[in-house]
């Protein structure tokens, strides 16, 4: 028979509903911005400013915490209605028209290059000459080409595109185009659509991020040392799979010619509605204050392997925000070369291969594999699964061999590494300022960490390619496992103590002990 624990069920709760609610947004918020016009490098710089202010929130949030540890509940559920708020806004944010179509059989030979007249009419908001990204087999990078739109319903081909280099295009070659933002931004970021969707993303994502690691420090809180942390966080995989999987289907099923992300949106309200719900319910203990919480984390901060282990806590971001930021928008650049269709219910699938795969499993073993192998041995396994994820999507010829890698991977790179990073993190917390030792752990790891890599990763997929960049990423990875192995075998290795110990009988240590205190 199996029995349950009612103590822990508001704090399951709480993980459930609250991943549940952001299945069918986080992984989808770069896509939005690239469908509003936000070019990968301008989201790269976004998502790469936010982890910045990430660094900050969670610990100044976490200390606020700390220190009123009696409106930790109001607090908490206040951040997570707000996150909502923004969240759920998201969907009525104007979308920027875009052009998106199929040129057949173009003649590479009569082609020409385009002038500098063009180029600079190219430039002004109101002119009919845009700027359009074509892919095709016949070139392995994306071109630029500028078009003449002179009427609403344009019959794009030969005739109005010109190319805006001197690369040479095949001759029958078919070409897949899209409305390019990179040039000419300052038309798009005069507008509304653009700032309303800076600003709620940004919000909802401080929100998400903060509330997560505080969610860390109240589970802590609640279980106390007689229960395994990644069995309560593992609630919180379940329902971020089961909801992105639900929501990825809806978007598909309802959305007709454009893409609507309604019921995505509304699956988000109805999970935090409930998530509130459990969090009415969960019952704080009283916790032990610090006598100089300042003093503690200064003093904390002198341990040299503690340095060590936020260090490469800032790496594992590093890695992982690619994954987070841009592996929908690399799996939807293949889906449209292999011209795979249903693209929202594939990235669905994948969220849940990821979640209810390897993450549900390796957040249930977590603790045991910890104890085992202890976190340093974990980190550096870590690195090398991270090595290895990201080298094979980077290889894969159709957006489908993704989620078998999901699958296999995602268990023991992020829900291994989340669990070692948020474990050692409490292990370290002087009493009472454990709030505020989650929140400098996860701002360097998913705060600095991801300002580094996601502005890195729009950077080198811009001027690179997406597959290019998995593999550097894949390399990062692979030199952090070797170098983090090395550092902790070396000059962190402890110290064995040299001093010898002499077995004596009971009366002699007695005798020993009396003659060594003898006044």
């Amino acid at each position: 028979m199996i029995k349950i624990n009612r103590k822990l069920l508001p704090i399951k709760a709480h993980y459930f509903f609250f991943m549940a609610a952001m299945g069918p947004v986080l992984p989808q918020l770069p896509v939005l911005g690239k469908e509003l016009g936000v070019s990968s490098m301008v989201i790269g710089t976004i998502t790469g400013i936010l982890p910045i202010i990430f660094l900050i929130a969670k610990p100044v949030f976490g200390l606020i915490v700390d220190i009123l540890r009696n409106h930790r509940k109001s607090i908490f559920m206040g951040l997570i209605l707000i996150m909502t708020v923004c969240f759920a806004l998201l969907g009525y944010v104007p979308p920027q028209p875009t052009l998106t179509f199929d040129v057949r059989n173009v003649n590479g030979n009569v082609l020409e290059e385009c002038t500098s007249s063009d180029v600079l009419d190219e430039t002004k908001c109101d002119n009919q000459i845009k700027r359009i990204l074509c892919s095709s087999k016949c070139f392995i990078l994306p071109m630029s080409f500028l078009v003449n739109l002179t009427d609403t319903n344009p019959n794009i081909t030969e005739s109005n595109l010109c190319k805006m280099s001197n690369e040479t295009v095949s001759n029958d070659c078919d070409l897949i185009c899209h409305q390019d933002f990179e040039n000419g931004r300052n038309c798009l970021y005069k507008k509304f659509t653009f700032w309303a969707f800076v600003v709620l993303m940004s919000i909802g994502s401080i929100g998400f991020n903060v509330v997560n690691s505080i969610s860390d420090a109240i589970c802590f809180d609640v279980i106390g040392q007689d229960f395994d942390y990644g069995k309560q966080r593992v609630w919180g995989t379940i329902g971020y799979g089961c909801s992105a999987l639900i929501a990825g289907y809806a978007v598909d099923y309802f959305s007709g010619t454009s893409i609507t992300y309604t019921p995505a949106l509304f699956v988000m309200v109805v999970c935090s509605v409930f998530d509130l719900l459990a969090c009415i319910k969960l019952k704080l203990p009283i916790m032990e204050a610090s006598d100089n919480i300042f003093k503690d984390l200064k003093n904390l901060m002198k341990d040299k392997r503690v340095v060590v282990f936020l260090i490469f806590a800032v790496f594992s971001g590093i890695v992982d925000s690619f994954i987070v930021y841009y592996l929908f928008w690399y799996l939807e650049d293949l889906a449209q070369m292999s011209r795979i269709g249903n693209i929202k219910l594939l990235e669905g699938v994948i969220v849940a291969a990821e979640t209810l795969g390897g993450e549900v499993i390796f957040f249930s073993i977590s603790g045991m594999i910890l104890k085992r192998f202890g976190h340093v041995h974990c980190f550096s396994m870590c690195f090398i699964n991270y090595a290895l994820r990201l080298g094979l999507i980077s290889i894969v010829p159709s957006p489908w061999w993704i989620v078998p890698i999901e699958i296999v991977f995602q268990g023991p790179t992020y829900a291994l590494t989340y669990t070692t990073i948020v474990a050692y993190a409490n292990e370290l917390a002087p009493p009472g300022a454990s709030a505020t030792m989650q929140g400098i752990a996860a701002g360097m790891d998913d705060g600095f960490g991801y300002a580094v890599g996601s502005f890195m990763g729009g950077l080198l997929y811009k001027y690179l390619g997406g597959k290019c960049t998995l593999q550097i990423f894949s390399l990062i990875a692979l030199v952090c496992s070797i170098v983090h192995l090395i550092l902790h075998k070396t000059i962190l290795k402890p110290v064995e103590s040299t001093k010898v110990y002499e077995y004596k009988s009971p009366e002699e240590a007695i005798a020993t002990t009396l003659e060594n205190y003898r006044i």
